[in-house]
């Protein structure tokens, strides 16, 4: 990197002094004039019929300007898409976004208040009279799928069913010196932004206006558009500053479609913000699989096949993505190892539960928690150390690219380089030799080590691999940059933000590509009358596909500059290079800047024939092929074999993102990453009771992390660019999350190996710790 160089530097981000000094716009900021506000009443039972609902009784109250059933809507409403459906049987029921006839989860909405303020509709809720006859909750996935469970739909309770092969599975089994046989289990999860979901829509006429904290502003237009009938070019979508999303503003929400259906009723702008309590029933839910994994081997470790069974927990209902997120992990679970064969089959189950769908990570970290889990199991049954066998089996670094058992092609890594970073930064040898003196004193407190060493898809994706598989759209993307006439650029970017730093990083991008001071950048996005063209922001897309979209406006930029630079300068557009932000005659001293072109432009007095007035375009970018960043992270614990309490004592990560633009950003997403990889671990756990009512709507009831629950986390990076674009970047957002969870579990786990335990259910409290041991120490004495 050279002193002038953007890209590499670690700058502090343009958009945080805005967002930590609360000088910003979220949607819960926004008001319009003549604002109403909605408050939603909803399903206190996980299955009944509505035999009848009543809202006259709220009419009449001070403040309230209307009120409805699911019935007044049952016209215009729709049914909430579903975008991807995988597997060619997929059933897709009918999804109301609210309920006419029938309820089947707690929180699903029946009705509706509008007031004059949020209150005053939340008070009118317990006017509304419901007469509900009770049905059964459907909550256990393999009772569901018996001939003799309740049936969630008419079509019953199997959503579809996926299976593909690749190579000999029978023969790999056949004989093989080892066979382990697990089963997991992925708790269901709730994600937690920062800033709760909030909607206001307004209307002038036939157009409309929705602001929402949103993901996909440019997705949800258009599915807007094709649920409610809504025009398209009519609805203006805007995304204002997002607080976070994970994945669970990925979604096409029924409040989204129904604060705009009453908008075009009421002829007036509504608004709706959700309590934290009412986002834990109602935004969709995450992980929530139940995996069954054979895995044979010869007897040096040498993997010859894996087996993969998944139950995968639907919910009552298919939103967006729901029946792809498991089938995302089809080409994980063999993860960076070479095997002769595998075999993916996953069963989607509808419930009486919130629909699950996208949450960070969405499908690899349970494929990663899977794999990593089988191999520490391998590694305890030959008696081998877990890296090992780890090594026995990768992808080595000269062995790139490389096609694997599930037919993705791994463009470029090193998992020698990153493994032995980390174990030389974490200690390993000297931590195996305290584990192995505390074995020998029976110290209480045993000490784990765990290792994960992952990959990921990521960069989604391919438009021809998203079109094999089924989806609704492609993965392109799309930016656009203006050198405006004083010289400074404007960005328009496709990629929604919601705390990852784009404007920061995309900034560094154009400062370098077009020889522009950082601080001439700004970043426009979010909002569809601005930025008309794009496909959002998820599974760590934004800078290997979006960013890569601004570089080639740029270098289009540059070659429309080119030609009236040398108009300019009179020589020939080949004499010129360009270097630092000016075009300069090959041999002389003879340059003019961009800037200085910029203004020519706006000018127009001297054009040449053929070059427009402007200094500016646009460009699409759609990726040939993933990213595949990777890495190792390796987690040591100490566990209270007395009371369970598990204590990380030290984590390290060492990943390999390909090209770095920004430390501080990579930095920062890899430290949330591994904070919420650390939370499925030990802390989050969504808990139903027997009649399907969610028992986790408070954080006082859903566990989340706090600081001082976490461990300093020591980073390092190894780097392998990618060769799918000309940055060589590998997506980052959701590593973290993907390599720690099995890293934290195989820890604690290898603490308790010696007493015979060989898997504690997630979250790992201290009361499962503590029951796991207790139920071994009770099977050793019965033996």
């Amino acid at each position: 990197m050279t002193v002038d160089q953007e890209v590499g530097r670690p700058r502090r981000r343009k958009e945080d002094a805005r967002l930590l000094t609360g000088r910003t716009q979220w949607t819960d900021n926004l008001s319009r004039p003549g604002t109403l506000h909605v408050m939603f009443l909803r399903s206190p039972m996980a299955h009944a019929r509505i035999a009848r609902i009543d809202v006259s009784g709220a009419r009449g109250l001070p403040g309230v300007v209307a009120a409805f059933s699911g019935q007044d809507f049952r016209e215009e409403q729709g049914s909430l898409p579903c975008a991807w459906p995988r597997s060619g049987d997929t059933v897709i029921p009918e999804h109301p976004p609210m309920a006419v006839s029938e309820v089947r989860y707690v929180g699903e909405a029946v009705a509706c208040v509008v007031a004059t303020d949020r209150y005053r509709a939340a008070d009118a809720l317990e006017a509304i009279e419901v007469d509900y006859e009770q049905l059964p909750a459907v909550l256990d996935m393999n009772e569901a799928l018996s001939e003799s469970a309740a049936k969630v739909h008419e079509t019953g309770n199997r959503a579809f069913t996926y299976r593909t092969t690749s190579g000999d599975l029978e023969a790999a089994f056949r004989d093989a010196p080892v066979v382990i046989d697990r089963t997991f289990v992925q708790q269901r999860l709730i994600p937690s932004a920062m800033e709760p979901r909030a909607v206001l829509c307004e209307t002038d006429g036939d157009t409309f206006t929705m602001w929402t904290s949103t993901q996909i502003p440019h997705i949800l237009r258009t599915m807007l558009a094709l649920v409610t009938g809504v025009a398209e070019h009519k609805l203006r979508v805007v995304a204002p500053d997002v607080g976070g999303g994970f994945g669970s503003k990925l979604q096409v929400t029924a409040e989204e479609v129904l604060c705009l259906l009453l908008a075009r009723r009421l002829g007036r702008p509504v608004k709706w913000t959700e309590s934290r309590s009412e986002g834990n029933l109602t935004v969709h839910h995450g992980r929530d699989q139940i995996q069954h994994l054979r895995l044979a081997a010869d007897s040096d470790g040498r993997i010859r096949g894996l087996q993969v069974e998944l139950l995968a927990d639907m919910g009552a209902y298919l939103v967006l993505l729901t029946p792809a997120v498991p089938l995302l992990g089809a080409q994980m679970f063999n993860a960076i190892y070479k095997m002769d064969a595998y075999e993916f089959a996953c069963t989607g189950v509808f419930t009486t539960k919130m629909p699950t769908d996208a949450y960070r990570g969405a499908g690899r970290p349970e494929a990663t928690f899977g794999i990593e889990r089988m191999m520490d199991e391998l590694a305890a049954e030959l008696g081998l150390d877990p890296l090992e066998v780890r090594r026995r089996n990768w992808i080595r670094h000269d062995e790139f690219p490389f096609t694997t058992i599930s037919g993705l092609t791994y463009d470029s890594g090193n998992y020698e380089a990153a493994t032995d970073r980390a174990m030389a930064l974490f200690g390993y040898d000297k931590l195996r030799a305290e584990q192995n003196d505390r074995r020998d004193r029976g110290d209480p407190v045993q000490l784990g080590i765990g290792v994960s060493t992952y990959t990921e898809m990521c960069g989604l994706g391919p438009s021809r691999w998203f079109g094999s598989e089924n989806a609704g759209a492609g993965g392109w993307e799309h930016g656009s940059v203006r050198v405006l006439p004083t010289g400074k650029v404007e960005v328009v970017t496709g990629s929604s933000p919601h705390g990852q730093g784009h404007v920061t990083a995309w900034s560094q991008i154009v400062a370098d590509a077009l020889g522009v001071p950082f601080e001439d950048v700004t970043v426009l996005h979010g909002d569809t009358a601005i930025s008309p063209k794009g496909l959002d922001t998820y599974g760590s897309r934004s800078l290997t596909i979006g960013g890569i979209a601004v570089l080639k406006a740029c270098d289009k930029v540059k070659d429309k500059a080119r030609r009236l630079a040398a108009h300019v300068l009179e020589c020939s557009p080949d004499d010129l290079e360009f270097a630092a932000g000016a075009f300069k005659v090959r041999g002389t001293e003879s340059q003019t800047t961009i800037q200085e072109l910029a203004l020519a432009a706006f000018a127009a007095h001297d054009l040449p024939d053929g070059v427009e007035a402007r200094l500016d375009s646009d460009a699409t970018f759609d990726p040939d092929n993933f990213s595949f960043p990777h890495g190792t992270h390796l987690c040591a614990v100490e566990v209270d074999t007395e009371t369970g309490m598990v204590k990380i004592r030290s984590y390290v990560a060492v990943d390999d993102v390909g090209k770095v633009v920004n430390p501080l950003i990579v930095d920062g997403q890899l430290h949330g990453g591994i904070a919420q990889g650390v939370a499925q671990a030990l802390f989050e756990e969504a808990v139903y009771d027997a009649d399907g009512n969610l028992l986790t709507t408070t954080m006082a009831d859903y566990l989340l992390p706090s600081a001082a629950d976490l461990p300093d986390f020591a980073l390092d990076r190894t780097e392998s660019p990618a060769t799918s674009n000309p940055l060589g970047v590998k997506g980052v957002g959701e590593a973290g999350t993907i390599a720690a969870t099995p890293a934290v579990v195989n820890a604690i786990v290898d603490a308790l190996r010696p007493f015979g335990v060989d898997d504690v259910r997630m979250p790992c409290t201290p009361e499962r710790v503590w029951r796991a041991l207790q139920d071994r120490t009770l099977e050793g004495a019965r033996r």
